[in-house]
């Protein structure tokens, strides 16, 4: 992996992974109020890695996942980018299973049914957005939204992230690994931004440093 051209100094880095840690517990209590089961998140990462190769940091990120269910939405104001949340193959049953619904008559290998994606769609658009609208509010920037997507079934060498920025870009990849205390269920949800909020971004951390240190 070639390094990226855009940077973010050490303490910037260490600075936006502490924003990010409430950004991400903002959005696990919104879920965790909603299925009432807490759950339970990994540290923060931000790392700066090249667009093209996004889908290998997924298969990195998820080992032992030949496919996956995806969510993606699209977020912008001074801060854009896309969140996507991604379960293994399968969980979206679990998921269903969390919300109330026990018996789904699934047989394992199926397209997700139409109750599996409205479940999808709603965690996806309850942890995405409740993680970008934290973010948002601590960078005292406002954010819109476009409408979640979801992705069925797919193998990580499908998934063609860069195809969202110019070739040779740099993606600011914002990830926690999340799971439900008890139940198996774990996945990964993060935030891809990218070079063009670098300079806004950099700005909006130093008023954060200047309001609260």
């Amino acid at each position: 992996m070639s390094a990226p051209e855009a940077t973010l100094r050490p303490e910037e880095q260490e600075l936006l992974q502490e924003i990010m840690n409430i950004a991400f517990g903002q959005a696990a209590a919104d879920l965790a109020e909603m299925v009432d089961i807490f759950v339970v998140l990994s540290i923060p990462e931000v790392r700066l890695i090249q667009a093209e190769v996004l889908p290998a940091f997924l298969a990195e990120a998820m080992p032992g996942q030949d496919r996956i269910s995806l969510v993606e939405q699209g977020f912008w104001g001074q801060f854009k980018g896309h969140g996507y949340l991604l379960l293994p193959s399968g969980a979206t049953r679990e998921l269903v299973s969390l919300l109330g619904n026990a018996d789904l008559d699934a047989t394992p290998g199926l397209p997700l049914k139409d109750l599996e994606m409205e479940t999808l769609l709603e965690v996806g658009n309850i942890l995405i957005g409740a993680c970008v609208g934290k973010l948002a509010e601590l960078l005292e920037d406002t954010v819109s939204y476009a409408p979640p997507r979801v992705a069925q079934e797919y193998a990580h060498g499908e998934i063609h992230m860069q195809d969202l920025w110019e070739p040779g870009s740099t993606a600011i990849v914002l990830k926690t690994l999340f799971r439900f205390s008890g139940r198996n269920v774990s996945g990964l949800l993060f935030l891809v931004t990218n070079q063009d909020s670098l300079q806004w971004l950099r700005k909006a951390l130093a008023g954060f440093l200047g309001r609260y240190a």
